[in-house]
């Protein structure tokens, strides 16, 4: 296809990130409001490393999402979850290189298991009433 109708990879990640600051976004409006209303101050997020999500990119994408409405400038907290390998055969965990993943153990050649990695969890919402009172 010509005339570059299609996105590129860049485009489509911050596609993929403001879908899911507005999902987090959406998410803290709903618990403020289940507290009676306020101003967001804090959301703090659990991102795993296997969600495919670029914490800068979320962070941009929050910040605009936000931009001219009544909260912006709460801050979105990213904790990064790493996945972890194991080897259920050796009984240990196994370590891997940055961005590669071995499928097998390299001392036993047994299957690994991948464990963590898939977070994607609003872990606290912070939030300020009309009174100032902050809350969790």
């Amino acid at each position: 296809m010509r005339g570059g109708c299609r996105p590129g990879a860049a485009e489509v990640s911050r596609v993929h990130e403001l879908s899911i600051a507005t999902e987090v976004y959406r998410t803290s409006r709903a618990a403020v409001a289940e507290h009676g209303g306020g101003r967001l101050v804090c959301v703090r997020l659990a991102v795993g490393e296997l969600t495919a999500i670029e914490p800068e990119l979320l962070g941009f994408a929050w910040e605009a999402l936000l931009a001219g409405s009544g909260d912006a400038g709460a801050r979105l907290d990213v904790e990064w979850r790493p996945a972890r390998q194991h080897c259920p055969a050796c009984a240990a965990a196994k370590p891997r290189g940055d961005g590669s993943w071995l499928r097998l153990c390299p001392d036993c050649g047994q299957p690994l298991t991948v464990e963590g990695g898939d977070e994607l969890d609003v872990l606290s919402v912070e939030f300020e009433q009309d009174g100032g009172e902050g809350h969790d």
